[in-house]
């Protein structure tokens, strides 16, 4: 239950981008941040319980970009989706969900799964039946022609009036986002249409860009944001597709906003990693909230995690990393932290801050852009920046605290020691407060 909370002591990355404030102080009421100082200029007022983050960097909740619920790191796609698609509302995304909570994962864009199922998780984490972040939600993916056996949560497009009856209906059922994908496999006017329609519904697009011509046609029908870094073992991005995206991100608030690319590079940066050491498969945490006959499927699927037909090309893809985030980077584009968190051999509990990692460390993007990718610039995406994105006066408080200096060391943000969301504490000194989690 939420209550009066002032964390004191800290300092605060506020995801504004400035400096840090040192010794600050941050009152918390009824969810809502009332305000924020420091020990010197803002005194805690009676009836707020006062809880330490001496010696702690305090920051807003982080955000995961794109997530799937709907999977728990299964190697096998065709398997799971036949033996757990009627489990995914009662069992799979809730432990998803509460996964990613614990790991400091305050707000989350969950990027495809069945309509029903996503209506019935988003409804209970907001009427706090199960914990879980605050969700931001597509249901099923837009593409020109479902695979056999997914249609449940792809949804083929045929025609133009097809393709507004689509997105009429998840924007009907409270959908956030339309998650489009081979929209270089579907006419112009179709592909034109779902955008269009998306938008006059107040509903953010987000699309697939693994092939150059994806990425054209994105570009060319006014998607609002890319996801993955995409183009197999190609070198880099063709010139032409740098130019464009140039010519769009040149063009600002013109545009409706500036151009988002969510790049998801850790799972293709680490995989030689787990293979080499895949101890972190082992973790306890991405066991909570699944059935023991679920947790040994996934873990019978992962015995050979180096022989996996999905990550054969992993390796040849790693090289080209830098040079395409580079080049995104240079046009301009506002990147966005996410991971695909749920595919194989990645855990709800561990994606993110892999992700935030990699980008410090190996991609020559700074902890302070990095943070902000993970916090600020997803909720200004999201058109919810007047509510959260941001430890200040008037937001939710979805707040996460650590141990040391994150600006410094990035993956001490592996083990968030305090989480918070909408005042409710979830997580304190390191361990779930089980009370408020059941």
């Amino acid at each position: 239950m939420a209550e009066q909370t002032a964390l004191v002591g800290g300092r605060l990355i506020d995801g504004f981008g400035h400096q840090p404030i040192a010794n600050s102080v941050i009152l918390v009421k009824d969810g809502i941040i009332q305000d924020v100082g420091t020990v010197d200029t803002l005194p805690v007022p009676k009836g707020y319980k006062i809880v330490s983050t001496e010696g702690m960097d305090v920051l807003p909740g982080l955000w995961e970009n794109h997530a799937h619920l709907m999977l728990n790191g299964h190697s096998d796609y065709v398997h799971w989706d036949k033996a757990y698609i009627n489990r995914l509302s009662d069992e799979i995304m809730p432990a998803s969900a509460v996964q990613l909570l614990l790991a400091g994962i305050t707000s989350a864009r969950d990027l495809g799964a069945p309509l029903e199922d996503t209506i019935s998780v988003k409804k209970r984490i907001e009427d706090s039946s199960i914990p879980g972040p605050n969700l931001y939600v597509s249901g099923p993916f837009l593409q020109h022609q479902a695979y056999p056996g997914t249609e449940r949560f792809r949804w083929g497009i045929d025609g133009v009036r097809d393709a507004k009856r689509k997105v009429d209906k998840l924007a009907d059922a409270g959908m956030d986002i339309i998650k489009l994908i081979d929209q270089d496999k579907m006419a112009l006017e179709e592909a034109q249409a779902i955008v269009d329609q998306a938008h006059k519904r107040g509903l953010k697009v987000v699309a697939h860009s693994h092939r150059p011509n994806e990425i054209r046609r994105g570009l060319e029908i006014g998607v609002d944001n890319f996801e993955h870094t995409g183009l197999t073992t190609s070198p880099e991005y063709p010139e032409d597709i740098i130019t464009m995206l140039k010519e769009r991100t040149a063009t600002g608030r013109v545009a409706g906003g500036p151009l988002f690319w969510t790049p998801t590079v850790e799972g293709l940066w680490n995989y030689p990693t787990t293979v080499a050491n895949p101890e972190k498969l082992d973790s306890q945490c991405w066991k909570r909230g699944l059935k023991a006959d679920t947790i040994a499927d996934i873990k019978g699927s992962l015995e050979n995690v180096g022989q996996l037909d999905y990550m054969q090309l992993t390796p040849l893809r790693k090289p080209t990393l830098k040079r395409k985030i580079g080049q995104l980077k240079d046009a301009g584009v506002v990147f966005l932290v996410g991971t695909d968190s749920g595919i194989p051999a990645k855990f709800h509990c561990q994606s993110t801050w892999n992700e935030m990692a990699v980008w410090v460390d190996e991609m020559n993007i700074s902890a302070m852009d990095t943070i902000r990718a993970a916090t600020y610039w997803p909720a200004v995406m999201m058109g919810v920046h007047d509510k959260t994105g941001t430890v200040s006066a008037g937001k939710a408080a979805d707040i996460i605290a650590v141990h040391g200096d994150v600006l410094r060391y990035i993956n001490l943000l592996q083990r968030v020691d305090f989480v918070m969301k909408g005042g409710v504490v979830y997580k304190s000194d390191g361990q779930p407060v089980e009370a408020n989690l059941n």
